[in-house]
C-alpha cells in the first residue's frame, strides 16, 4: 500500500495545485522527476520503477508551487464566440453569428474571411469548429496530393484527428492496407507554412519510416529548413490545443 492509501499503477492520475498529475513509470528513468506536458495541459510524473511510484506521488505533492506556477505559464483557453479573430492557416479569420448553417467565407478585397455559425454558446463554437475541421481536410489533402507528388509516391487516405500527443501520424502501405495519414485539424490554426512542415513530415514518413538523415533530406527538399516551423510547433503548440477547451 501507498501513503495515498491503495497501490499506484503506470497511468494513475491525481490532482495537485489543480492540476492533473499523471504517473508514468519509464525503466530508463535514473530518478523520480516532474515536467508540464503543455499539450496535455497535465503534469508528468516519472518513477524509474512502479515500485517508486509512490515516490513520484509524493514528490509531485511536496512541488505543489512548482506546479501551480507551471499552470500559470498556459494559455488561457481560447474563446469561440462571434466577434472574436481567429487564424486559418495564416489568415484572419472573423466569427460571426448567423441563422444560417455554418460556413466558411473566403476573403473578398479588402474583406478577411470569416466563418458564420448559428446558435449560441457550445452550439456556435462545436459549429465553428466543423468547418475549421472540413477546411483543414481539404487544405491537408492538397498538400499531401503536392508532396506525394514530388516524391513520387502514391497519395495516401488523409484523415483529420484531434489528437494532443502528435500533429500528425503515418502508416504505410502494407498488403491489404493502403497507406494512410492523419493530420491535427488543429494545425489549421497555426501559420500555412508550418503546417505544410507537418504535411511534408508525415509524407516523406511513406519512404523513410524512420528520422534519419534520409528522411530529414527529404523533408528539407519539400520545405527547406523545417527548424523554424518545428520551434513555432513547440512553442505555440499548447495555445492551438487551449482553443475551444
Amino acid at each position: 500500500m501507498s501513503l495515498f492509501g491503495r497501490s499506484l499503477e503506470d497511468g494513475d492520475r491525481l490532482e495537485v495545485a489543480g492540476a492533473v498529475v499523471r504517473l508514468k513509470v519509464h525503466n530508463r528513468a535514473r530518478r523520480v522527476s516532474l515536467r508540464l506536458d503543455r499539450t496535455r495541459r497535465e503534469i508528468i510524473a516519472t518513477a524509474p520503477s512502479l515500485r517508486r511510484l509512490p515516490e513520484a506521488a509524493a514528490f509531485a505533492r511536496d512541488r505543489a508551487a512548482w506546479i501551480a506556477d507551471r499552470l500559470a505559464e498556459l494559455p488561457d483557453a481560447e474563446a469561440v464566440a462571434p466577434g472574436v479573430v481567429i487564424t486559418l492557416f495564416g489568415q484572419p479569420c472573423r466569427l460571426e453569428a448567423s441563422d444560417k448553417p455554418a460556413r466558411l467565407h473566403p476573403a473578398t478585397g479588402e474583406a478577411p474571411a470569416c466563418i458564420t455559425a448559428r446558435g449560441e454558446g457550445a452550439a456556435f463554437a462545436n459549429a465553428v469548429i466543423r468547418v475549421v475541421r472540413r477546411e483543414a481536410l481539404r487544405v491537408f489533402t492538397e498538400r499531401t496530393a503536392f508532396h506525394c507528388g514530388r516524391l513520387g509516391v502514391k497519395l495516401p487516405s488523409v484523415t483529420i484527428m484531434d489528437a494532443r500527443a502528435r500533429w500528425g501520424s503515418c502508416r504505410p502501405g502494407l498488403p491489404g492496407k493502403p497507406a494512410a495519414i492523419r493530420y491535427s485539424w488543429r494545425l489549421a490554426l497555426a501559420p500555412f507554412e508550418v503546417a505544410d512542415y507537418v504535411a511534408a513530415h508525415e509524407c516523406a514518413h511513406l519512404l523513410e519510416l524512420n528520422h534519419g538523415p534520409r528522411f530529414w533530406a527529404h523533408v528539407k527538399a519539400l520545405v527547406g529548413d523545417e527548424r523554424p516551423h518545428r520551434a513555432w510547433l513547440r512553442a505555440e503548440g499548447a495555445r492551438l490545443h487551449a482553443f475551444g477547451r
